[in-house]
């Protein structure tokens, strides 16, 4: 007898209920992603509001890359009947490539060391975030800050065998000495000359001391100099007379002719400190800080002033036919009130680009991961680091702008008084 096998076949799944479902898994996926970055987003930013550093530095890059007049062009846009005061110009391409650069690398193209600087410590420490920029300049530049090379060996102890000069940690000397012109007469080490003092009328006369002082300078890097000025065989713009100290003390002179009280503290950390520490200087410049407060409780500005580190191109402008030193504001922002000490920058920024443009590179803000990152700035809302020149600029083009300096903050100072009497 023959078996008959009667075999019975399902229907498959058809392909279109599988795509189906591969379709709704996809979906399904997204979905929980697109729900995950809308609250990582949110949170993000939650943090960054609560945050007293919440400036986003790739949006402080973005805006500081884009030329002069655009971002009004694109308000107005959207606001028929907002007019922007800039002139209009064209889209600069180097400036929006180099921010794309920075904003998805980290590197910038105009300075090749940032290719190491985060895979090599201490490379990094110069990073600072674009707040404010100057006028003119074709790339945006931070400051540099690099600690002094250490000195060959047998020459670590010259100082000490030489006799003190400077005062110990915080005395201040006013700089009303007439014998003592700002830059006349030192030698720097090695035996070099000094510099001759700029022909009349740059040449300060001596000033008349004002009782009530009200502005402080002094420098964390007293020994920061200036290449051209130690002659060609000077292998670190380091020196232990023809120094940023001498710029203080022109911009304290200035200021004491324009009847603004002032104190020029030149305390050289080196020879006044034992077992002194590069890394330590704003330390001992606290001690000195906090010793003038106390000694006058009329002080109102605290200016700290350097040399950056960056070549003559981009610390120099032109103006009028002659060469100024130009000027880095530095906020630190782990002071806790930087926005105030940043607002109180602005007001010089502003009148020194008016009266002199071109002069300010900016106002950086620095925290603790790119250095000191405080600044003796918590000390006063009117603390700031002021980086006058690098190291390839000259003592007299430094002195041109710490006299315009001395002529911003002197307008300052009368406006804020004048501001106060009238409120009373």
């Amino acid at each position: 007898m023959k078996r008959i096998t009667v075999q019975w076949h399902a229907p498959r799944t058809s392909e279109a209920l599988r795509r189906l479902l591969v379709q709704w898994r996809t979906f399904v996926l997204l979905s929980v992603c697109t729900f995950v970055a809308f609250v990582a987003a949110g949170l993000a930013g939650m943090a960054f509001h609560s945050s007293s550093a919440a400036d986003w530095p790739a949006m402080n890059g973005a805006a500081a890359s884009l030329p002069n007049g655009v971002l009004g062009e694109m308000a107005g846009m959207e606001l028929p009947s907002f007019k922007s005061s800039e002139s209009r110009t064209g889209f600069d391409g180097r400036r929006a490539a180099s921010f794309l650069i920075r904003f998805i690398t980290g590197i910038n193209p105009h300075q090749p060391r940032s290719l190491l600087a985060s895979e090599m410590p201490g490379l990094e420490t110069s990073r600072a975030v674009l707040l404010r920029r100057g006028s003119v300049g074709e790339h945006v530049t931070g400051p540099e800050d690099h600690p002094p090379l250490p000195a060959p060996d047998g020459d670590e102890h010259d100082d000490a065998q030489k006799p003190e000069t400077s005062d110990p940690p915080g005395k201040q000397a006013d700089g009303t000495d007439p014998d003592e012109a700002a830059g006349g007469g030192a030698a720097p080490n090695g035996g070099q000359a000094a510099p001759e003092q700029p022909a009349s009328p740059e040449k300060p006369a001596a000033p008349t001391e004002t009782k009530r002082k009200v502005a402080l300078i002094y420098h964390s890097h007293n020994r920061e100099s200036w290449l051209p000025e130690l002659g060609e065989g000077a292998k670190n713009a380091e020196s232990d007379e023809i120094n940023i100290t001498l710029v203080g003390k022109r911009l304290a002179q200035r200021l004491e002719e324009a009847g603004i009280g002032a104190i020029h503290a030149d305390v050289d950390y080196v020879t006044a400190i034992e077992d002194y520490r590069w890394e330590l200087s704003y330390k001992y410049s606290k001690e000195t800080v906090l010793e003038a407060m106390a000694e006058h409780d009329s002080l109102t500005y605290l200016f700290d002033i350097h040399r950056d580190s960056q070549p003559r191109g981009y610390t120099t402008a032109t103006i009028d036919g002659k060469d100024y030193a130009q000027v880095y504001f530095i906020i630190g922002k782990g002071n806790p009130d930087w926005r105030k000490n940043e607002a109180f920058a602005a007001d010089i920024h502003r009148l020194l680009e008016e009266r002199y443009p071109g002069i300010s590179r900016g106002i950086w803000g620095k925290d603790s991961s790119s250095g000191n990152g405080e600044y003796n700035q918590s000390l006063s809302p009117n603390s700031l680091l002021i980086e006058i020149g690098g190291i390839e600029n000259t003592l007299e083009e430094c002195y041109r702008t710490a006299d315009a300096l001395a002529e911003v903050i002197a307008e300052l100072y009368r406006n804020a008084v004048e501001t106060n009497a009238g409120a009373e």
